[in-house]
C-alpha cells in the first residue's frame, strides 16, 4: 500500500512521464483503498489540460480499430495520448477479456502513447466506476488528448457523454445503425457521427438516414447549436481518420468559442462529486440498518403484505426502540 509521500513521488514520476507511475496510480484509483482520497488531492492542481473524447458504438462497428487509427493520427502531430480502454467484466468473476490491450499492440513500444484496459465490474452505462478518476491520472501525467472508449454494450451506454469534452458514435452499414440510432435517440448523445466501414454496401444508406434524422432533430431548428457531422472511414486502412480528427478540432474550438467547455467540465466535476456522495451515503446507510432489516421487509413486500414505499419509510426510519 503507498504511503502519503509515496503517492505524491508517483504523481511527480507520472508527470515526468514514467508509464510504471502512471499504471500504479490507476491501480490506487482502481482499488478505493484507503489512499485514494490522496491520491486525488495530488492529482487535483495538475488536471483540466487534457482533451477527453468518448468514442461509443454497438459491437462490431470498429471501436477499437477506430480507436488505434485516432491514436495513429495524433501521435503524428506529436501529442502524447491516453487511452482508457472500458471492457466488459464477467458477472461471476468479475473479470474481463481486456481484448483492447491485444487490439492496439501497435502502439505498445511507443512512449507517447499510454493504453489501460478497465473492467465496467457490474457498473451499467458503458463504463468503469474508476473511469473519471483514470482519467484524472492521465490529465496530471501531461497526456494532451484521453481517448475513452467504452464497452460497446448497447445503445444505454451513454455515460461518456458526461465524462468526454467531445463524444464520438461510431455506427457502421448493414448493422441497422441508421434507423437505431433515430429511433433510441443515439443521435442526441453524438457530437460527431462517424460511419465506419464505409467501403461496405449500405454505407451510403447509413449516411443519408443519419442526415435525414439530424435534419429532423432541435439542432438543425435551432441557430448556434453544434450540427454534429456525419464522417465516413475505414478505419482499418486509415480513410476518414483525418476528416474525423478535424470535426473532433471543429468541436473544440465551437466549444471553447461559446464557453461550452467550462460548462460541459463544470458538470462533469458536478456528477462525480454526486456520485462519491451518493456512494458514501449508501455505504454509511447499509452499516446503520443492515442486510436482516431490509431482508425481513422484503420478505414483506413480496409476500404482498407491505408495499414498497411503506418498507423503504420503514427502513429509513431504523431498527425500532428496544
Amino acid at each position: 500500500m503507498a504511503r502519503t509521500a509515496d503517492v505524491a513521488e508517483l504523481v511527480d514520476r507520472a508527470r515526468a512521464g514514467q508509464p510504471r507511475a502512471v499504471a500504479r496510480l490507476i491501480s490506487l484509483v482502481e482499488q478505493a483503498g484507503p489512499r485514494l482520497r490522496e491520491v486525488a488531492r495530488a492529482l487535483a492542481p495538475f488536471t483540466g489540460r487534457a482533451r477527453v473524447v468518448g468514442l461509443t458504438g454497438a459491437p462490431g462497428v470498429g471501436k477499437s480499430t477506430s480507436t488505434s487509427a485516432l491514436v495513429r493520427a495524433l501521435r503524428a502531430r506529436g501529442q502524447r495520448v491516453g487511452v482508457l480502454a472500458v471492457d466488459p467484466s464477467s458477472p461471476f468473476s468479475g473479470g474481463a477479456l481486456l481484448g483492447d490491450r491485444v487490439r492496439m499492440g501497435e502502439h505498445a513500444g511507443d512512449p507517447g502513447v499510454f493504453i489501460r484496459s478497465m473492467a465496467t465490474r457490474g457498473h451499467l452505462g458503458g463504463l468503469s466506476w474508476a473511469t473519471p478518476q483514470a482519467l484524472r491520472v492521465l490529465d496530471a501525467a501531461g497526456f494532451d488528448v484521453v481517448l475513452v472508449e467504452t464497452v460497446g454494450v448497447g445503445q444505454s451506454e451513454v455515460e461518456v457523454v458526461a465524462l468526454a469534452d467531445t463524444a464520438v458514435v461510431l455506427l457502421a452499414p448493414g448493422m441497422g445503425d441508421g434507423v437505431q440510432a433515430a429511433k433510441a435517440g443515439i443521435l442526441e448523445i453524438a457530437d460527431v457521427l462517424v460511419v465506419n466501414k464505409a467501403d461496405r454496401d449500405g454505407a451510403d444508406a447509413t449516411v443519408r438516414d443519419l442526415k435525414h434524422a439530424l435534419s429532423l432533430g432541435r439542432r438543425e431548428r435551432e441557430a448556434g447549436l453544434w450540427r454534429p457531422p456525419v464522417v465516413r472511414t475505414v478505419a482499418a486502412t486509415g480513410q476518414g481518420v483525418a476528416d474525423v480528427v478535424a470535426a473532433i478540432d471543429a468541436h473544440r474550438d465551437w466549444l471553447v468559442g461559446r464557453g461550452e467547455l467550462e460548462r460541459r467540465r463544470t458538470r462533469r466535476a458536478a456528477g462525480e462529486v454526486e456520485a462519491i456522495a451518493v456512494a458514501r451515503l449508501r455505504a454509511g446507510f447499509a452499516g446503520r440498518v443492515g442486510g436482516a432489516a431490509l431482508e425481513a421487509l422484503a420478505r414483506r413486500v413480496a409476500a404482498g403484505e407491505l408495499d414498497p414505499y411503506a418498507a423503504a419509510d420503514r427502513l429509513l426510519a431504523g431498527p425500532p426502540d428496544r
